[in-house]
């Protein structure tokens, strides 16, 4: 397996003009944090402040529970907008001033993006490694690039089908296992009048989850360039699914999940299901009079590929501008693994599935009384964590949103006759250039 290093993202291309580009503001220095000497630990008897910027709500009570037991390092959490909502605009402009918190929320496909402008600290210099097996395997890849460690996991978003089964008894079909039999259960489900799920062509995040479902990887370093691969034969096959799926009106492209629509959709009994991340549960929750409705089952597989995918996923990374990275990661991995911290930030902030290999939160343990008694987090989302059941050759690249801008405005094409096979060729086209003008070395996969 070829694992992108952060070498790779600096030598593949003008780092100054990319990076500012991808930032929207100037470059921080041009000499990396992680070239300078590491930073000592703060002396006994010293105390130190460090502050988290984050999209997560009443973070600063989860940062209260290690406050209370650590009085040498405090944490002040404030809050900022979800990343690309400005939150990230926030943080660049942050760190290119000099300034910026000890520890930033930073998306998993974010992350290269933060590298390319000297933003991150590589923890590895911190001994992060030795907290490595506290760690699901497949979040922890997202975060390390051979030489380092860009982030600590902070959550994820496992995939399964949500799923109404009373609706589908009514049209005597199980919960599909497959996609192929999901095809035949959202065409007996639309002749009763519903769908199955949805189709958004504005947020392309989701059909990537599943071209990563059935074993495609994007974009990879091999040598000394980027080699893409958005238009291979596992991703057009996925998009041939779903033309063919939109076509015969099997899936609604008229909302995307979670919308506005879409929850007075699920109200009146006009949503049978959908395929979504573990944090869906909490979002289904807000359906008028839904409880007790749903169920939970794995997500559909694909004839290749792997069980589940993820949908989001966050990390708490240690910003480059921080007097204090030792402390940073100290808080950081007992926020992410321990008991009380996963605990707190599901009571508190709502968080994703958690990173910790062995511990998933007591909230999310037994029965569910929205979901029937069902206790489906330990039944359907633990093992669709399990990096048996994902793709682990899938990583990030330094333009992931811009590259999700492009394969949206070409989705957008199939609403007047276009196909998301044609979107996804030509796609592929408009990425390359993109790398080109910002000095990337790129080429197609042959």
């Amino acid at each position: 397996m070829t694992t992108m290093t952060r070498r790779d993202l600096l030598r593949l291309g003008a780092v100054a003009g990319a990076g500012a580009t991808v930032a929207g503001c100037a470059t921080p220095g041009t000499t990396s944090v992680n070239a300078e000497p590491t930073i000592p630990a703060v002396a006994d008897g010293e105390t130190v402040t460090l502050t988290y910027w984050a999209w997560l709500k009443d973070l600063q009570l989860v940062c209260d529970v290690w406050n209370a037991q650590n009085p040498r390092i405090q944490v002040q959490a404030s809050w900022i907008q979800g990343g690309n909502a400005g939150g990230y605009q926030k943080l660049y402009s942050a760190l290119a001033a000099g300034g910026g918190p000890d520890i930033g929320q930073v998306e998993m496909r974010s992350i290269p993006e933060f590298m390319l402008v000297n933003g991150l600290v590589d923890l590895r210099r911190y001994g992060v490694d030795e907290y490595a097996d506290r760690y699901n395997e497949a979040l922890w890849q997202q975060v390390s690039y051979v030489d380092g460690v860009y982030g600590i996991p902070q959550d994820s978003g496992p995939m399964a089908l949500y799923y109404r089964p009373d609706l589908l008894d009514a049209v005597g079909a199980p919960p599909p296992a497959t996609w192929s039999e999901w095809a035949d259960v959202a065409r007996a489900v639309r002749d009763s009048g519903a769908y199955l799920d949805c189709f958004n062509f504005a947020d392309p995040s989701w059909f990537a989850s599943l071209a990563q479902q059935a074993g495609a990887r994007w974009l990879r370093v091999e040598d000394n360039e980027w080699v893409i691969a958005l238009a291979d034969d596992t991703t057009l096959e996925v998009a041939r699914f779903f033309d063919t799926a939109i076509d015969q009106d099997l899936i609604t492209t008229a909302y995307g999940q979670f919308s506005t629509p879409w929850f007075a959709a699920a109200a009146g009994n006009g949503i049978a299901g959908l395929v979504s991340a573990s944090w869906g549960d909490a979002l289904l929750e807000s359906v008028s009079g839904a409880s007790g409705l749903w169920r939970v089952a794995p997500m559909p597989r694909w004839d290749t590929g792997f069980a589940s995918s993820f949908l989001g996923g966050s990390t708490c990374a240690i910003m480059a501008n921080s007097p204090h990275p030792r402390e940073a990661m100290e808080f950081a991995v007992w926020m992410t693994t321990s008991p009380e911290g996963i605990n707190a930030m599901i009571e508190h902030c709502g968080i994703g599935w958690s990173p910790a290999v062995d511990y998933i939160g007591e909230p999310r343990e037994g029965g569910s009384e929205f979901f029937g008694g069902q206790a489906y987090n330990t039944e359907v989302f633990e093992p669709a964590a399990s990096p048996e059941a994902q793709n682990l050759e899938w990583s990030w690249w330094p333009i992931t949103q811009q590259t999700f801008n492009i394969i949206a405005d070409g989705f957008r094409g199939k609403a007047a006759g276009g196909t998301l096979v044609d979107a996804l060729v030509q796609a592929q086209a408009n990425v390359v250039r993109t790398f080109r003008n910002k000095g990337l070395s790129i080429s197609e996969e042959a």
